[in-house]
């Protein structure tokens, strides 16, 4: 029987995992077969993963759905060895979930979110809530703050907004994100795009490409149209990378950071 860690501090493994035990109630489901239920969720950290995932004490899993994995992957999930196929009303989703090999982790099984990696579990709940491309980090904080700054925000040497009431939303481990109100941004030099994103901080985001000229990233401004409680001083504003952009606050140009997102937002070869 799985012995529940109650004490709230993050652990280390031989690994390099991070792991944290976590109070909060949370279910897994597949369409509308409960997969997960449990009260004892731990909050795991793999080396170089900036989000958490979760794992549960296998209890609190339907094991019965589980079928050892016919084609297992190779490298991923820090060193794991033994992963599952998932079977649900027929359906068969291939590794969709694993255990860690560490001996902390030896009695828990974690899982794939199918909107963070395209397969896996499609439905998670803490509590009451619905929760999106993966755990919440209770070790993050995400804060969106009117302000009366001046913002400047130019693409490719064009102003293309002009504010003195942005929302400055500040984020654990992400530069500072300028949010502008539409009628401060030059929607004419933007084309709506298809894409869109989903974060467990701020709801689903969708997105424009600059149309002025070759040489800039697409899907380089986003806004949230129907952001989460906790942020909704965003809602409808417009928000750009300050990686490809260039932002001047009160007369200050702001240095291009280097983030996580630097990389997928290298420019498109000149047309």
């Amino acid at each position: 029987m799985t012995t529940f860690p109650t004490a709230r501090a993050v652990r280390a493994t031989p690994e390099g995992l991070l792991w944290e035990p976590g109070e909060r109630w949370v279910r897994g489901r597949k369409g509308d077969v409960t997969v997960v239920d449990s009260r004892h969720p731990v909050l795991v950290w793999e080396p170089g993963v900036p989000v958490p995932l979760y794992a549960f004490p296998r209890e609190e899993v339907r094991e019965d759905l589980l079928r050892p994995a016919k084609n297992p992957p190779a490298g991923t999930h820090t060193g794991s060895r033994i992963f599952y196929d998932l079977e649900v009303d027929g359906e068969i989703v291939e590794n969709a979930a694993w255990t860690f090999p560490t001996a902390d982790l030896a009695d828990h099984i974690a899982f794939e979110w199918f909107r963070r990696v395209g397969r896996g579990l499609d439905h998670w709940y803490e509590e009451e809530e619905e929760i999106f491309i993966h755990p919440r980090d209770p070790h993050k904080r995400v804060d969106a703050i009117p302000s009366s700054r001046h913002v400047v925000v130019e693409i490719d040497g064009t102003v293309v907004a002009d504010t003195h009431r942005p929302v400055l939303l500040f984020e654990t481990g992400l530069p500072t994100r300028y949010y502008v109100p539409r009628e401060d941004v030059r929607l004419d030099l933007l084309e709506p795009t298809d894409h869109s994103t989903g974060c467990p901080y701020k709801g689903t985001a969708r997105y424009w490409s600059w149309q002025a000229g070759p040489g800039v990233p697409p899907n380089i401004v986003w806004s949230y149209p129907d952001p989460l409680p906790a942020v909704g001083a965003v809602k409808e504003l417009l928000s750009f990378y300050n990686e490809a952009v260039d932002i001047t606050v009160d007369g200050e140009r702001l240095q291009r950071p280097v983030t996580p997102f630097t990389k997928t937002l290298s420019a498109p070869p000149p047309e």
